[in-house]
C-alpha cells in the first residue's frame, strides 16, 4: 500500500506556495481623507505607471477612517486631512513609520447658484438661502474648520438651521454640485477638481486667520509596518512627482 503522505505533503506545499504568492500581489490600500480623492488618484495613476504596482485608496472622513484604524483595519497606509490623527495612533504604537506631513489644506466657498468670486464669507447672511453644507465637524477636519471660520466671523448661530452636513468631505461637495445646497464650505482641492470646475462659478478662498491650520499628514499603519511595497508608496508620496501633484490641488508645501 503506498503511503499518502508525500503527495499530502506536496499538494500542501503547493497550496502554501500559491498563498504566499497571491499575498505578495494583494495591493496597497490606503485609508485616506476624502479631500484627496482627486489629489491620491493622480498620485496613484503616477506611481502605477512607473512602477507597475497596485494602490488601492479608500476614501473617508479621517476622524471615521482613524477609528476603524484603531480597530485594526486591515490598510497599510493612513493619509489624514488633521496631522492629530496619525499622532494618536503613533501615540498608541500603533504606526509603522513617522509622520510625513504631506501639505496643508485650505478651505473655500463654493457655489453652483452663486458668483463665489465676488463673495465673502461675511455675505452669507445678505443672501436668500435654504441649504448651507459644510461637512460633519465631529469627525471631519474640513468640516471643524468650517464650523470654526463661521464663527469667527459670528455666522454659525445665525445660519445653523440652515446648515446640512456631508459624512465627510467629498459629501458635502457632492451636495454641492448636484445642488442639493445652495452654497457650502469644502477644500481647495476639490474645488480645483475638473468635475466641480465645470458646475462652479469660482470660489471664495477663506482666510487662514478664521480658523487653525490643515495641516494633513500621512503615516504606514501597523498592519503595513514591515510591507515593501507599503514603504516604497510612503516614500513615493515624497517625491516631486507626489508634490507637483499636491500643489496642483491647492496643497501648501512651504509649512513653517
Amino acid at each position: 500500500m503506498k503511503s499518502i503522505y508525500p503527495y499530502f505533503a506536496i499538494t500542501t506545499l503547493l497550496f502554501f506556495i500559491g498563498f504566499h504568492s497571491l499575498n505578495a500581489q494583494e495591493p496597497i490600500r490606503v485609508a485616506a481623507a476624502s479631500d484627496l480623492k482627486f489629489a491620491l488618484d493622480d498620485i496613484i495613476e503616477a506611481y502605477t505607471q512607473g512602477t507597475g504596482k497596485r494602490v488601492v485608496p479608500i476614501y473617508g472622513s479621517s476622524g471615521k477612517l482613524f477609528e476603524q484604524l484603531s480597530n485594526k483595519a486591515p490598510f497599510h497606509l493612513y493619509m489624514s486631512a488633521d496631522v492629530e490623527y496619525p499622532k494618536m495612533l503613533i501615540e498608541k504604537e500603533m504606526s509603522g513609520s513617522e509622520l510625513h506631513i504631506y501639505g496643508e489644506g485650505r478651505l473655500v466657498l463654493w457655489s453652483r447658484k452663486f458668483d463665489c468670486d465676488a463673495a465673502t464669507l461675511e455675505g452669507l447672511s445678505q443672501l436668500d438661502l435654504k441649504k448651507i453644507a459644510i461637512a460633519n465637524p465631529n469627525h471631519a477636519p474640513y468640516g471643524m474648520r468650517a464650523k470654526e471660520s463661521l464663527e469667527y466671523y459670528k455666522l454659525y448661530d445665525t445660519i445653523r438651521s440652515k446648515i446640512v452636513l456631508g459624512e465627510n468631505i467629498s459629501q458635502t461637495a457632492q451636495f454641492l454640485s448636484t445642488g442639493a445646497a445652495d452654497v457650502g464650505i469644502i477644500a481647495l482641492s476639490l474645488a480645483l477638481s475638473p468635475t466641480m470646475k465645470k458646475y462652479g462659478k469660482g470660489y471664495y478662498l477663506l482666510p487662514a486667520k478664521s480658523h487653525n491650520p490643515l495641516l494633513q499628514g500621512a503615516i504606514i499603519t501597523d498592519f503595513g509596518k514591515g510591507n515593501t511595497d507599503a514603504t516604497l508608496f510612503f516614500d513615493f508620496l515624497k517625491t516631486p512627482v507626489a508634490e507637483k501633484i499636491f500643489k496642483t490641488y491647492g496643497f501648501i508645501q512651504e509649512i513653517e
